[in-house]
């Protein structure tokens, strides 16, 4: 099922979550685990993050280094599928274009469409930390617009090659939008105008990278639909547990940490944090709820403790 389709036939605003594959060599049956916990919230679906290759430099024989090229967390297609099949659950695989070849995509796609998963989220992905030399005739996917076109082309049946009888695929297509612009945007409208281009190009709905202050979520909506954005955009949400999370969300993200919520957890006990976080969050998804947003995301990676304990409240 399309979850396009799960925020048309909802009465009340949905919860889903976002997870990491575990790193490589890890076991699947932590991420069976954490979608466990999840299960008794009826979530409508869940999304599997995708990284491309990383480079590592290690040390040979004493005085040699040598450079490895590898994906730390492999396995978002298998795992979509698995958690699928054995729970029920639509999954959403991160489909990236760095690191990946338009052939490549192509094919990680009709992995995809035979193993049934009907959603993707078209992303762009973290810029490679190394040089991937390809032949002149490797074409790749430049922005996530690009993706959504390849996505969007193959849901009419057309392919990198001209085949004859292919079969078209019907995958429903996210994107990501940034409530405090993307870092490399010169200004939130610029941002914005880009976002408009990924729905011209296909997208069915939108995902916002966290935020913790709600009127900033409230205005970027404003400002997208004043632009002729009319799909669906739900907001994305990160329970902050950690002081370190202070440093490292802004850091990473590019966001912005209220002043009323980073007082209340610098130099506070680590239980005492847990809990301004997790007060925050339903804070911030009552306020969502009345809003009267289709569905809540909750970015939690690799624990669902905190969020848990967020919903034990709805």
């Amino acid at each position: 099922m399309k979850v396009i389709d799960y925020f048309e036939k909802a009465n009340k605003t949905l919860f889903s979550y976002e997870i990491i594959p575990p790193v490589r060599g890890g076991s699947i049956q932590k991420v069976f685990d954490l979608v466990e916990k999840l299960v008794p919230f009826n979530p409508p679906f869940i999304d599997l993050t995708s990284r491309s290759a990383e480079v590592y430099f290690e040390e040979k024989d004493g005085n040699k280094i040598k450079k490895y090229v590898r994906r730390k967390r492999p396995g978002t297609i298998g795992i979509s599928s698995a958690i699928k099949n054995k729970f029920n659950i639509e999954t959403v695989p991160h489909v990236l274009c760095n690191g990946f070849t338009k052939e490549e995509t192509e094919d990680a796609l009709i992995e995809l469409n035979y193993l049934g998963i009907d959603n993707i989220l078209a992303v762009r992905g973290d810029d490679l930390r190394f040089d991937r030399k390809g032949s002149n005739n490797d074409k790749v996917n430049k922005y996530a617009s690009d993706l959504v076109v390849q996505v969007s082309e193959m849901n009419k049946g057309i392919y990198i090659e001209n085949l004859l009888d292919s079969v078209a695929s019907n995958f429903c297509i996210g994107v990501g939008g940034y409530p405090e612009k993307h870092f490399e945007s010169a200004s939130l409208n610029i941002d914005i105008e880009r976002l408009k281009s990924k729905v011209e190009c296909g997208a069915d709905y939108i995902v916002t990278q966290m935020f913790f202050d709600n009127k900033v979520f409230f205005d970027f909506v404003k400002k997208c639909r004043n632009a002729g954005i009319k799909v669906p955009i739900i907001p994305g949400i990160k329970i902050i547990s950690l002081e370190s999370h202070l440093i490292n969300l802004p850091k990473f993200f590019y966001l912005d940490i209220p002043d009323d919520l980073s007082s209340k957890i610098v130099g506070r006990p680590k239980e005492e944090i847990k809990r301004t976080g997790i007060e925050w969050t339903q804070k911030q998804v009552h306020e969502l709820i009345g809003y009267g947003v289709p569905c809540v995301h909750f970015y939690i990676m690799s624990s669902a403790n905190s969020v848990v304990k967020v919903l034990s409240e709805f």
